[in-house]
């Protein structure tokens, strides 16, 4: 049948995965770093996921294709999504707000290199409240979650006196440019510093601070600094 449906422009797609997130249908994955349509079937042709793509290679067309299919939809979904865990009663402990006292630090040449630096719990940009009074007047910091690792002195450079969240924009399917436009909403947020690494998938975090300070309407110092794969800072 003659029908409305997307389609993705490979040269322009970066695969930092945020449409992945925005399809209700689970349509898109990223196959070779790139955002690819699993089935015909599973697409609605509505295109919601073309707000979400910062690089324009969203498309909807209309071709030939196999019409929609909501019973395909529900069973794609229901085999990609894991068990569920039995829910605690009094909510999950990992989840659970909460300021970390740390020693203050009046010199970034202290060294501080051997001690963590993170200052509130939780970290992962998913888990974290949006109205957490941890980031009341705070200094806050956007870094993907390979940065720690590909860069040894992330602790001590970056995090000492920040609030930390971290995500992987071609892991996590949820839009950050909400909860982060959220967060500058509610508090005076004082800095901003994302910490990405080289990738193209990665670009999708900074792509996220920057709608979410739009969305926000406040104007904010704010940073972006480039890891490499190799570890070495490649942009500041």
């Amino acid at each position: 049948m003659l029908r409305k449906i997307v389609t993705i422009n490979e040269e322009k797609c970066d695969g930092c995965g945020l449409c992945i997130g925005a399809c209700h249908e689970a349509a898109l994955q990223l196959v070779d770093g790139k955002a690819k349509l699993v089935s015909d079937n599973l697409c609605d042709g509505l295109g919601a996921c073309l707000p979400d793509c910062p690089r324009g290679a969203i498309n909807i067309i209309e071709r030939e294709a196999p019409a929609f299919d909501e019973g395909a939809v529900q069973q794609h979904i229901a085999g990609k999504l894991p068990a569920s865990s039995p829910q605690m009663p009094c909510g999950c402990p990992g989840s659970m707000a909460k300021e970390l006292k740390k020693p203050a630090v009046t010199s970034r040449n202290e060294p501080v290199a051997a001690g963590s630096q993170l200052r509130q719990w939780p970290c992962q940009l998913q888990l974290v409240p949006a109205n957490a009074s941890y980031f009341n007047d705070a200094h806050l910091l956007v870094a993907a979650d390979c940065a720690a690792y590909a860069y040894a002195n992330l602790h001590a450079e970056f995090m000492h006196n920040k609030i930390t969240v971290i995500g992987c924009p071609k892991l996590d399917k949820v839009n950050y440019a909400a909860k982060l436009t959220e967060i500058l909403q509610l508090h005076n947020i004082k800095s901003l510093t994302i910490v990405r690494m080289e990738v193209p998938c990665c670009g999708g975090l900074e792509n996220a601070v920057k709608e979410a300070l739009v969305q926000s309407g406040k104007m904010i110092p704010w940073r972006v600094v480039i890891i490499g794969t190799d570890g070495t800072i490649q942009e500041d």
